[in-house]
C-alpha cells in the first residue's frame, strides 16, 4: 500500500522535478492565495458599500471586460515577446494597483467609483498577463510533463481558492477589508522573485514570431479550423458565460439565501476549494486529458450546481459545493490541457487568450446577466439556471460525439466489407461481365486454357 501511494505522488508531482517549474510552482502558490485574498476581500468590499448583486455583475464585468474585448492581442504579445519578462512587468504592475486599493480601503476614503476603476486596470493587467501564464507552462517543461504540469497548476489555483477565503474570512471578520489587499500586494513579490532567478538557458522558448499584419486573424482562423481546438472553445464559452460566476454566487448564497455574514461565505469557499483541490489532483495525476473526461466532467458540473441551488440548509449546499468544485476544475483543466497539447507552439499564445476570452473574459456578460437574474428571481434561480444550460451544453456536445463516432463506425465498417467482397468475387464477376459484354456484341469469348483443353488439343494434333 505505502508503495503504492508513493507511485501515484511520484506520478502526481513528477514535474516538481523541474527546477524552473519547481521555483514557479512554489511563487505560485504564494500569490495565488494573496489573489483569492483581494477577489474574496473585493466582492465582501462591494456588497458591503452597495448591498446589491448588480454592482457584484459589474465589479466582475469592468474585471473582464478588457480580456474579452482585446485579450486576443493579449495573446499576439505573448507569441511575439519574451513570456518571462512580460509576466514580470504584469505582477508589478498588480502589485501597484492592490498596493492602491488596500492603502484607499485603510484609510477609509473608498468609493464604489474607485473600485470600479481599479477593478478595470487590474482588468487590463489580466488581459496580457494570463495567455501569457498561460502559455509560458510549456517553456518550463517538456511536452511529455505538460499536461501533468497544467494539473498541478490548477492545484495551485484550487488551493489558493480553499486557503484564500478561509483566511479572508477570518480576516474580514477581525481586521477589516483593507488588509486583504495589502497583502496581495506582498504577494506578488514572490513570483517577481521567482522569474528573476530562473535558468533561462532551460526555458524551451519556441521560435519567436515576428510582427506581421493579420497575425491575430491567423489566430482566429488556426482555431477555428481544428475541430478539436473548435469544439472546446465553444463549450467553455457557454459553460463560463454562465456557471463560472462563483465569485458572485456564493456571496450571494451566504447572504441572501443562508442569511450568514463573510465567515459563511468563506466557509463555502473553502468547502468547494476542497473539491477543486481534489478535482485538480485527480487532473494532474491522469496521463492525458480525453473529450469523455471533459465532456462527463461538464455533466458532472452542471448536475452539482443545480443540487446547491436547491440545498434545503447551509449543511446541505456546503455537502453538495465539494463535488461541484472538484468537476469545475476538472473541466476547466482538461479544457486547458486539451487547447495546449492541440496547439503549435507558435500559435499558443493566441490560442491561450482565446481560452481566456471565451473562460474569463465572457464573465462580463454572464456576471451582470446573472446579477439580474438574481435580483429578480433570486440566488437560486440564477444558480439552478447556469446548471441547466450546462447540462444542456454537455448533452449537446456528447450527442454530437457520438454521432461522429457511429458515422466513423459505419463508415469504416462498410469500407471493410466493400474490400472483403471485392477480395472474394473479382474473377468472378469479370468474368461474368465479360460474357454479358460478348453476347452483347455478339462475340465469342476467348477460351481460358485449361487440362481440358489441353488433352482435346493434345488428341487433335494426334
Amino acid at each position: 500500500m505505502t508503495e503504492t501511494i508513493k507511485l501515484a505522488a511520484g506520478r502526481t508531482f513528477r514535474s516538481l522535478h523541474i527546477p524552473n517549474y519547481r521555483r514557479y510552482f512554489i511563487a505560485q502558490i504564494i500569490s495565488m492565495t494573496g489573489t483569492w485574498l483581494q477577489a474574496v476581500a473585493q466582492i465582501w468590499l462591494v456588497l458591503s458599500i452597495t448591498g446589491s448583486a448588480v454592482a457584484l455583475g459589474i465589479t466582475s464585468a469592468l474585471q473582464f471586460a478588457p480580456m474579452l474585448l482585446f485579450g486576443a492581442w493579449g495573446g499576439v504579445l505573448a507569441d511575439r515577446f519574451d513570456k518571462r519578462k512580460i509576466l514580470i512587468i504584469t505582477q508589478a504592475l498588480a502589485a501597484v494597483i492592490a498596493l492602491i486599493l488596500g492603502v484607499l480601503t485603510v484609510t477609509g476614503v473608498v468609493t464604489l467609483w474607485m473600485v470600479y476603476v481599479l477593478t478595470s486596470l487590474w482588468g487590463f493587467v489580466i488581459m496580457v498577463d494570463n495567455p501569457t501564464r498561460q502559455s509560458f507552462v510549456s517553456e518550463l517543461v517538456d511536452a511529455e510533463h505538460l499536461s501533468n504540469a497544467v494539473g498541478l497548476n490548477s492545484t495551485v489555483i484550487t488551493s489558493a481558492r480553499t486557503v484564500g477565503p478561509a483566511i479572508a474570512g477570518i480576516l474580514i471578520s477581525t481586521v477589516g477589508v483593507g488588509i486583504c489587499f495589502l497583502l496581495n500586494a506582498v504577494s506578488y513579490i514572490a513570483v517577481i522573485g521567482a522569474l528573476a532567478r530562473m535558468d533561462v538557458q532551460s526555458l524551451r522558448r519556441p521560435a519567436p514570431v515576428g510582427r506581421e499584419k493579420g497575425q491575430l486573424r491567423d489566430g482566429f482562423r488556426y482555431a477555428w479550423s481544428n475541430p478539436v481546438l473548435r469544439s472546446t472553445l465553444l463549450l467553455v464559452a457557454v459553460v463560463g458565460t454562465l456557471a463560472f460566476n462563483f465569485r458572485m454566487f456564493l456571496p450571494l448564497l451566504a447572504d441572501k439565501v443562508f442569511s450568514g455574514n463573510a465567515a459563511t461565505f468563506g466557509a463555502l469557499s473553502a468547502m468547494m476549494g476542497v473539491g477543486t483541490i481534489f478535482g485538480a489532483l485527480g487532473v494532474a495525476s491522469a496521463s492525458n486529458p480525453t473529450r469523455k473526461l471533459l465532456l462527463a466532467s461538464a455533466l458532472a458540473f452542471g448536475t452539482f450546481l443545480i443540487a446547491v441551488a436547491f440545498a434545503p440548509t447551509l449543511t446541505w449546499a456546503m455537502v453538495a459545493i465539494v463535488p461541484m468544485g472538484a468537476a469545475s476544475v476538472v473541466f476547466a483543466s482538461t479544457a486547458n490541457s486539451t487547447l495546449q497539447m492541440e496547439t503549435a507552439p507558435a500559435m499558443r499564445g493566441r490560442v491561450m487568450a482565446l481560452f481566456g476570452v471565451v473562460f474569463l473574459g465572457s464573465t462580463p456578460i454572464g456576471g451582470p446577466l446573472m446579477g439580474y437574474v438574481a435580483e429578480h428571481m433570486g440566488t437560486r434561480a440564477a444558480m439552478a439556471i447556469a446548471g441547466a444550460v450546462t447540462l444542456i451544453a454537455a448533452i449537446f456536445a456528447l450527442r454530437k460525439r457520438l454521432r461522429s463516432e457511429a458515422a466513423g463506425v459505419l463508415k469504416k465498417a462498410g469500407t471493410t466489407l466493400s474490400t472483403r467482397r471485392d477480395g472474394r468475387r473479382p474473377p468472378t464477376r469479370s468474368r461474368s461481365l465479360g460474357l454479358r459484354k460478348t453476347r452483347r456484341s455478339e462475340e465469342v469469348p476467348e477460351r481460358r486454357p485449361d487440362h481440358r483443353s489441353s488433352s482435346s488439343s493434345s488428341s487433335r494434333k494426334r
